[in-house]
């Protein structure tokens, strides 16, 4: 059998386009979407062998067992206790060669057949395979700007001239946890089509888990239960889950208080978990990863610099990029570097120690708020990712984060205080030599910026104690007359011409 087949997709609504490939092959038509059981030729010879059918299901993570058990199980852990993880059936993908995959996934993009134009959905094959069309709940997220940060590499990072930032919170509710989100809800969405017994879906959350919940919930008409740490969420963030109709409860307790009474509840209710520690929504993150090497034309970086909290999304990337590398898309992965905040920095110790005895912090106040996290869930998968893919970690101060997010702002961006935390790492292993000025480095932004204007308003007042804000840039009050506003543009264009 030829290892690129001219395939033909077909949803239950719409009709893709074929991909062509090889043309002395026999035309073939593969006829459905994820499950390839059937194939013929368009000629008389003999019948092309049936395909191996896409599937997945989840394994106990990094752990060699038969313990597995199926997507529609509802199941968070395996039985030792420990994290589990979606595997897919790399037998059946590899009936396709790389070549084939990158022209599959890019005659999607900007489709409108439903679900491919999603950037999730159109690698529908590499995240859920088995789902019916009509189950997936999207928004069409992902697709989001990979900015060429042409300015502020030059103009801060000593010249640096391919510089890249990944804004996943140019997405439907404004962070990359839509990525996510979408497969999570779609799952669930799916079981209770199949008569499970599932009431609603719950998270804990620093803010951008429960927007992503609360709209993907809403979208399907499932209900949704947020529980929020009490004050230590943006006002933008709490109002999205609140005005997409979620039950929200406000804990006075951290991240890893509301964490652990989510767990606790999930056990007992029949509330679907939502938070990472539910490896479906490292699913829909790593398809990130996918887009990335997709918008280079399938050539791949030298360093990806990601936040780092619950610690899920390191892991996702590496995945992804894994994955691409494993199926012949590319033939090798980037460099993966984990930014933390240094109030909240246990991977970072981790890291320093040489990865020996980790142990949780007690996270302080961080304006990084989503990764305001002392004890991970996915440390296993984040230090897994990160040896397996050379990587490093690093930590920025808030006063560090806070300025590289303003340097950031000035050069044409508008990005969040958790960019500024990879923007920082990027700054130190620019100044060690680490990272050279021509390598081609991106630097993941995980939310928008309008979800923070207050750290913003806050910086640029000079309202935060302790902080200097170099980069401050309040506004001038000046009279309404011709003379007053005359002089002052006068001073100020003297200064920047």
């Amino acid at each position: 059998m030829s290892s690129s087949p001219t395939a033909t997709f077909f949803s239950k609504h719409h009709q893709l386009p074929p991909v062509h490939r090889h043309r002395s092959s026999p035309p073939t038509t593969i006829n459905c979407t994820s499950s390839p059981t059937s194939v013929t030729t368009t000629n008389n010879r003999q019948p092309i062998p049936s395909l191996l059918p896409f599937s997945a299901k989840y394994v106990p993570f990094n752990t060699v067992t038969d313990e597995s058990y199926s997507l529609d199980e509802i199941i968070y852990r395996s039985r030792s206790g420990g994290l589990l993880d979606v595997q897919h059936d790399m037998d059946a993908l590899k009936q396709f060669d790389g070549k084939y995959w990158r022209s599959l996934f890019d005659s999607r993009v900007g489709r409108t057949a439903w679900p491919y134009g999603s950037g999730v959905w159109s690698k529908k094959e590499w995240v859920l395979p088995e789902i019916d069309n009509d189950d997936i709940v999207s928004c069409f997220e992902g697709n989001s700007n990979l900015f060429w940060a042409e300015r502020f590499g030059k103009q801060n990072l000593g010249g640096m001239n391919d510089l890249w930032v990944k804004h996943c919170g140019i997405s439907h509710t404004g962070s990359f946890k839509d990525l996510g989100m979408t497969v999570l809800v779609s799952q669930v969405n799916r079981l209770r089509q199949m008569n499970k017994p599932l009431v609603g879906v719950g998270c804990a959350s620093t803010g951008d888990t429960s927007a992503a919940l609360s709209a993907y919930c809403a979208a399907a008409g499932i209900p949704s239960i947020v529980f929020l740490p009490a004050n230590k969420i943006s006002m933008a963030q709490l109002v999205q889950p609140i005005a997409n109709g979620a039950f929200v409860l406000s804990m006075d307790t951290d991240f890893d208080g509301c964490m652990k009474l989510i767990l606790e509840i999930t056990s007992e209710l029949p509330i679907y978990l939502a938070n990472s520690l539910n490896s479906l929504r490292l699913e829909g993150q790593k398809t990130a990863a996918i887009e990335i090497l997709q918008q280079f034309d399938w050539e791949v970086p030298d360093w990806v610099i990601i936040p780092g909290g619950n610690l899920g999304n390191i892991y996702a990337f590496y995945k992804g990029f894994k994955m691409c590398e494993e199926l012949g898309l590319v033939d090798r992965i980037p460099r993966l570097v984990c930014a933390q905040s240094a109030n909240a920095n246990p991977l970072y110790i981790h890291y320093k120690s040489g990865w020996k005895n980790f142990m949780p912090v007690k996270a302080t106040t961080t304006f990084a708020s989503a990764i305001q996290i002392g004890d991970p869930v996915s440390i296993d998968r984040a230090v897994y990712a990160l040896k397996n893919s050379d990587g490093i970690v690093e930590e920025a101060t808030e006063e560090e984060l806070m300025d590289e997010m303003a340097a950031a702002d000035s050069t044409g961006m508008f990005v969040c205080p958790h960019t500024g935390v990879a923007l920082v790492a990027l700054k130190k292993l620019r100044e060690k030599g680490v990272i050279g000025k021509s390598d081609r480095t991106v630097v993941v932004s995980t939310a928008h910026g309008l979800k923070f204007t207050q750290a913003k308003i806050e910086y640029h007042s000079k309202e935060i104690e302790g902080m200097s804000c170099k980069f401050e840039n309040p506004p001038v009050e000046v009279a309404a007359e011709y003379g007053a506003v005359m002089d002052v543009l006068t001073k100020h264009l003297s200064k920047v011409s």
